[in-house]
């Protein structure tokens, strides 16, 4: 991958999305930095960085805001249908829903509802 850009990477998500991720880390990481505008660009993206590098988040941050601007083009509802697959390890499996899935979907949950947006209801199944 290219160096990352300039611009703040946070800019293309969805306010809602960029608030939780500034009101729980500190910066991007530098996987982040450097994913981000690949993925937004729909390029196909191989994220190789050590662990705990926020490999994971990176890839779920783009789906989640996906589906946020889904969501709220159609008035708060999406379609009761898969968007997202996510293949693990199993014994990774429950930490990653939780840490990178459910953490997030609460917390830009609540950032819709501080910004007077429609609740989005994302939901997670294994």
């Amino acid at each position: 991958m290219n160096a990352p850009s300039a611009v703040d990477p946070l800019a293309t998500f969805h306010p809602a999305v960029a608030a939780w991720f500034e009101s729980t880390f500190n910066a991007p990481t530098d996987a982040q930095m450097r994913a981000w505008p690949h993925i937004r660009s729909g390029t196909s993206t191989l994220v190789a960085a050590p662990t705990g590098s926020g490999k994971t988040l990176t890839a779920f941050l783009w789906a989640l805001d996906e589906l946020v601007r889904d969501g709220l083009a159609h008035e708060g509802e999406l379609r009761d249908e898969t968007y997202v697959v996510y293949v693990s390890p199993l014994k990774a499996l429950s930490n990653d829903i939780r840490r990178n899935l459910e953490g997030p979907l609460a917390g830009i949950r609540d950032e819709l509802r501080a910004m007077g947006l429609p609740d989005i209801e994302i939901r997670t199944s294994v």
